[in-house]
């Protein structure tokens, strides 16, 4: 059998290098200075009052980021997948626009766009509803960053999904939300857990993107990003790194959770309960 990259330990060995380099190195060295802050002090730094007001904050905003994009990105995927309209390519391009995009001036964007005399923020203010310098407004930058996760990752699925069955249901009277529910929706599921999965760790790291819309108010608007570039702005190393490495622990944790979720749900159709 012909390979394109020819010779499997060469290439093995490429690949884990450059993974340890640019991976497994700069995170075995956060470990290490996390764990060389000690128990007692890892425990004072993380039970301060700032600190569990920023992963309040930080975990509440992505959770209803992760939220949103799951039900719209799931609806977009959909609609780029199962329809055709004019103007559909250019949406299925615009969908990858916060990927190419700074995260800092998609916050400017934002920023301009809801603050109290903005397009969207001045109607919005105008029924009560302030969203600059709020945790909602960290919300949706969030989304904003988080979005293309999902729509790429169910999208392929959608698309490689066969439609013979849903014909053969819905001849037998099914209707189509059934139809969604029991055949399609089985079928995209490790996808699309997996997408919301990333689009929520990508949400807790994010920082570009927040820090104009969010306001920065400590114990109110202030994430976990932030404070942990606030405290390497004040030389207070073990403390970044304690907040930093308890937030990789929190996105591997959501990981293996959803890595797990899968396995199990790949052996139960094997098994076919």
């Amino acid at each position: 059998m012909n390979r394109v990259i020819p010779g499997f330990p060469l290439s093995l060995g490429i690949t884990l290098f450059y993974l340890s380099l640019i991976v497994l190195l700069p995170l075995g060295a956060l470990m290490w200075q996390a764990v060389d802050v000690g128990w007692e002090r890892y425990l004072a730094i993380m039970s301060g009052v700032r600190t569990l007001a920023a992963f309040r904050v930080t975990l509440s905003t992505a959770a209803l980021a992760t939220l949103f994009n799951a039900v719209y990105g799931l609806a977009l995927a959909w609609v780029l997948v199962r329809y055709e309209f004019p103007g559909k390519r250019l949406l299925d391009a615009l969908v990858d626009v916060p990927f190419a995009l700074p995260t800092a001036v998609a916050g400017l964007a934002l920023s301009a766009l809801f603050v109290k005399n903005g397009w969207f923020g001045a109607p919005l203010a105008a029924i009560g509803i302030d969203v600059a310098y709020t945790p909602l407004g960290i919300a949706i930058a969030m989304a904003f960053t988080s979005i293309p996760f999902v729509v790429r990752t169910v999208q392929p699925v959608l698309e490689d999904l066969a439609t013979d069955v849903e014909e053969a249901a819905a001849t037998l009277g099914a209707s189509d939300l059934r139809i969604f529910a029991r055949i399609i929706f089985p079928a995209i599921f490790p996808a699309f857990l997996t997408g919301a999965a990333i689009g929520f760790a990508r949400s807790l790291g994010e920082f570009g993107a927040i820090i104009f819309i969010a306001g920065n108010l400590p114990l109110k608007t202030e994430v976990v990003s932030l404070l942990t570039f606030i405290r390497i702005e004040e030389y207070d190393y073990p403390a970044a790194a304690a907040i930093a490495a308890t937030l990789l622990a929190l996105a591997f944790t959501m990981l293996f959770i959803v890595n797990m979720i899968q396995l199990w749900q790949q052996r139960r159709i094997g098994t076919g309960d």
